[in-house]
């Protein structure tokens, strides 16, 4: 698999993920407090889980460009 089409595996994966998790909050049976509660805890959760992915890609590119620091 290529660069350009694991990036696009994996921008479509985020993507429809992202879509799923919308389409079930709008049919949950829950209040709308609720519902705000849920979506405020799963962007924090989805935000620490792109900053740990943003800095593995940081020092995989890192060692990539200077593989002798061993990093």
């Amino acid at each position: 698999m290529s660069r350009d089409s694991s990036a696009g595996f994996f921008a479509g994966l985020i993507i429809g993920a992202l879509i799923g998790a919308a389409v079930g909050l709008l049919y949950a049976p829950q209040s709308g407090e609720e519902t705000r509660r849920v979506v405020k805890e799963k962007v924090y959760v989805a935000k620490d889980a792109v900053v740990k992915a943003a800095g593995r890609a940081k020092d995989a590119v890192s060692s990539k460009i200077n593989p002798e620091t061993g990093s």
